[in-house]
């Protein structure tokens, strides 16, 4: 029985060791392929763009946009959509690094969110750069003198109406968040005061108008809410352009800070110029136009269709 056990041992190893040597073998003649260098593996996004990504169709810059697919003869097409959609698909893009092309405009927060640029338009169909004025009707400067300075003072770029901006996409209480940028940013807000400002507010009335638009949301709340702090009663009125424009110039208001000149309110300006008081621009460099980040390595519309996937 012994040597039965010993024998039946003796062939089971031999049969371990021989299934050893022909594993070993297949693994000699097999190498399993190594892990790719992340270095050599071809780049899987294709740098070009299928689409230009746009908002409303009502919106003025779908208009411009449509022209500037046949002027420049733009073979990617035009996706409507809305705002918010735009700017998903615009941060999609870029957490992912890929070639996008939206419909854009300064100013607004995802200039304040991303790095950003405005292709080149030689051929100016979306017209030349603006800036965004503060006017006054006639007299305000000997009414409210401290408005008025506080008012020539009152001046903000990308970074500031941008996180504005940006506030009011997530939450539209415009005041409440005026009132907390205002608090986070006292250096700023300082710079624009005259010394000892609200001493003369005592509960005067400060009658101030807007066009609903999100830079004259974010500008127009900023401005309330610090006249508020100071002591001054202002309200805030959203109107039209037309009776924004006719209201300075009668005096049944005192003044709105949301004027795009030269070109977007210049019929306006050139209708009421002589009736009402343009303190001063209080943001530069208002444009509208086609907008790519940073990293997308062309600059101008005119080599969109360079880079056109099929």
């Amino acid at each position: 029985m012994f040597k039965r056990r010993l024998t039946l041992f003796a062939a089971l190893l031999m049969a371990v060791l021989a299934l050893g040597m022909v594993i070993g073998c297949e693994t000699d003649e097999e190498d399993p392929e190594p892990d790719p260098d992340p270095n050599d593996v071809e780049e899987e996004v294709e740098k070009g763009f299928e689409s230009i990504v746009g908002i409303d169709p009502g919106a003025g810059i779908m208009a411009a946009t449509e022209d500037a697919l046949e002027v420049y003869d733009l073979q990617p097409g035009l996706i409507e959509g809305s705002d918010a959609a735009m700017t998903a698909e615009l941060s999609t893009a870029i957490n992912q690094e890929e070639w996008i092309v939206v419909t854009g405009w300064t100013p607004h927060w995802k200039f304040a969110e991303w790095d950003l640029k405005f292709l080149e338009d030689p051929e100016e169909v979306y017209g030349e750069e603006e800036y965004i004025a503060t006017i006054a009707r006639e007299g305000l400067s000997e009414d409210m003198p401290e408005v008025y300075e506080f008012l020539e003072n009152f001046h903000w770029g990308d970074e500031e109406i941008g996180a504005v901006m940006e506030m009011n996409t997530e939450d539209d209480d415009y005041l409440g968040n005026a009132q907390t940028w205002i608090e986070e940013n006292e250096d700023i807000v300082n710079e624009w005061l005259p010394e000892d400002f609200g001493a003369e507010a005592d509960g005067q009335e400060v009658d101030i108008t807007m066009v609903e638009w999100e830079c004259a949301l974010a500008t127009s709340h900023v401005i309330q809410a610090i006249l508020l702090d100071a002591g001054y009663e202002a309200t805030l009125t959203s109107v039209d352009a037309g009776v924004m424009w006719s209201g300075i110039a009668a005096g049944d208001n005192d003044f709105f800070a949301c004027a795009w000149l030269p070109g977007t309110h210049g019929d306006y300006e050139e209708e009421y110029g002589d009736e009402v008081d343009e303190i001063r621009a209080n943001y530069e460099g208002a444009r509208i136009g086609l907008v790519v980040p940073e990293y997308v390595d062309i600059d101008s519309i005119e080599e969109i269709n360079e880079h056109h996937l099929d």
